[in-house]
C-alpha cells in the first residue's frame, strides 16, 4: 500500500467517525446546540478543527449525514418501485413511500440516531430545506407522491400541499419515536412492522379524509 493510500484511508475512517458522531450528538442536543468543536472532541480527534478540515460548515456537515441515509433509502424505495404495477392500490403506494425508511432503520442496527437526527433537522427553520430539497429532488419519491395522487380524488392545491406535509411530519416523528424508545428501552405495545402498518393506515385514511367546502 502507498503513503497515498494510506493517508487516503485514514481520511476515510476520520470522516465516517465525524459523521457517526455528529449524528449522534445532533439526535440527542440538537443541531443548533452542537459545535463543529464538540464533535471534534467528541470523535477523538486531537485537531479541533477536524470537523471543519473534513467538510467545512455546519451546514455542510449536516447535508453529508443526510445525504449519506437519502441515497440507501432512496435505493430501497427504487426496489420496491420495480415491483409495483398499475393495480396497486393507495395504500401500496403510501407503503411504498414509508416502508424504504423504515427497512433502512432496520439494516442500521439496534441502536440508531438517523430518525432523531431527520426530526431535530426538520425543526431547525434554517437547515430545514435540506429535507425539502432533498424530497424534492428525490425521483422515486416524485414518483410515489404522483402514484397517491393519483390514486384520489381531486383537491385544491393548498390541501394537497398541506396533506403531503402532514404526511411528511407523521413519517418523521413517528419514526423518531420509536427509535427514541428503542434507545432508552421504553415498552411499545407494537413492534416495528405493526407500528409501520399502523402509520401506513393512519396516512392512508389522512389522504382520503374529505375536503370541507370553504
Amino acid at each position: 500500500m502507498t503513503k497515498t493510500t494510506s493517508r487516503d484511508a485514514r481520511a476515510v475512517a476520520t470522516q465516517e467517525t465525524i459523521l457517526a458522531t455528529a449524528e449522534r450528538l445532533y439526535a440527542e442536543r440538537g443541531i443548533a446546540h452542537v459545535s463543529n468543536r464538540q464533535i471534534s472532541e467528541a470523535a477523538g480527534q486531537g485537531n479541533n478543527a477536524a470537523v471543519g478540515y473534513h467538510f467545512g460548515t455546519k451546514t455542510d456537515l449536516v447535508r453529508a449525514i443526510a445525504l449519506r441515509h437519502s441515497a440507501a433509502i432512496s435505493t430501497i424505495r427504487g426496489r420496491m418501485l420495480a415491483g409495483m404495477d398499475d393495480d396497486a392500490d393507495l395504500r401500496e403506494w403510501v407503503a411504498c413511500l414509508v416502508e424504504p425508511v423504515v427497512i433502512h432503520l432496520a439494516e442500521l442496527g439496534d441502536t440508531t440516531w438517523y430518525a432523531r437526527f431527520t426530526a431535530q433537522l426538520t425543526a431547525d427553520p434554517t437547515l430545514r430545506s435540506l429535507v425539502d430539497r432533498q424530497t424534492s429532488e428525490d425521483d422515486s419519491v416524485r414518483v410515489v407522491m404522483s402514484e397517491i395522487k393519483r390514486r384520489l380524488p381531486a383537491m385544491p392545491s393548498d390541501v394537497w400541499e398541506s396533506r403531503t406535509m402532514m404526511l411528511r411530519h407523521l413519517v418523521t416523528q413517528m419514526n423518531a419515536e420509536h427509535e427514541r424508545a428503542a434507545a432508552d428501552g421504553s415498552a411499545r405495545a407494537m413492534g416495528r412492522q405493526a407500528s409501520t402498518d399502523a402509520l401506513v393506515d393512519a396516512l392512508t385514511g389522512l389522504l382520503q379524509a374529505p375536503v370541507t367546502p370553504r
